[in-house]
């Protein structure tokens, strides 16, 4: 992967490794240091949707409080405010394969067991998709969704949606947009609307993909971006 601008119509070909990553939440969107990457391969990229697969074992790089705490152990009162850093590790249980359409404030990600038994799509509200030549940039609006296939689904996170905003992470009027993106995604799921309805869930990924290895320069800048 190289930071130069794309040539032709700016599109991964399938089997290409990207970089999929997040940037902190600072209270300013987009300003904060990358602090989730993952190294994905990409199963389809068109004018409709980027679908990437995340391989068992990928390493990662996800934060975690400065004396390595993982967050989640974390009480919630001060999960935000501690120092924090960034670690390396690799992903573990089975892989994520990840769906976006163009400039939607969420990706859809589908999750299964061990044994490729589905599991559920989790609706992860973000900022919409910044694509530069090495992959794609957003930041997690900590608002999230489940949605099984018998079309039921339910909100995570709400606690943390709200302590972000407690501590400064996200404005009144950041959180009202997210809260409409939520709206939005509700409706889709409850009309059973893309890409719910498109059968990704009996999607395999090749079995001669390798792993994507992460890069010495994950969190590099790029020259160039696009949406």
């Amino acid at each position: 992967m190289t930071d130069n601008d794309r040539t032709g119509e700016g599109r991964w070909a399938p089997g290409e490794r990207i970089l999929w990553r997040y940037r902190a939440n600072t209270g300013y969107p987009g300003s904060g240091p990358v602090h989730i990457c993952r190294p994905v391969t990409v199963v389809q990229d068109t004018d409709e949707l980027l679908a990437a697969w995340m391989a068992p074992g990928t390493e990662c790089v996800r934060p975690v409080l400065a004396d390595g705490t993982p967050l989640h152990r974390e009480p919630l009162a001060t999960r935000y405010t501690k120092p924090r850093t960034v670690h390396r590790d690799r992903w573990f249980g089975a892989g994520v394969l990840k769906l976006a359409r163009p400039g939607e404030p969420w990706s859809v990600w589908l999750f299964w067991e061990q044994d490729w038994r589905f599991r559920n799509w989790y609706v992860n509200l973000e900022q919409p998709r910044t694509r530069w030549s090495g992959g794609v940039d957003s930041e997690d609006h900590f608002l999230d969704l489940s949605v099984y296939e018998d079309h039921s689904w339910r909100w995570h996170d709400e606690d943390e949606f709200a302590q972000a905003q407690t501590v400064g992470l996200m404005s009144a009027e950041q959180a009202r947009r997210v809260r409409a993106a939520g709206a939005r995604a509700v409706e889709v799921i409850e009309g059973w609307g893309h890409p719910f309805a498109d059968g990704w869930q009996h999607w395999r990924p090749d079995p001669e993909w390798p792993v994507p290895e992460l890069p010495a320069d994950w969190d590099r800048t790029p020259a160039h971006v696009s949406s």
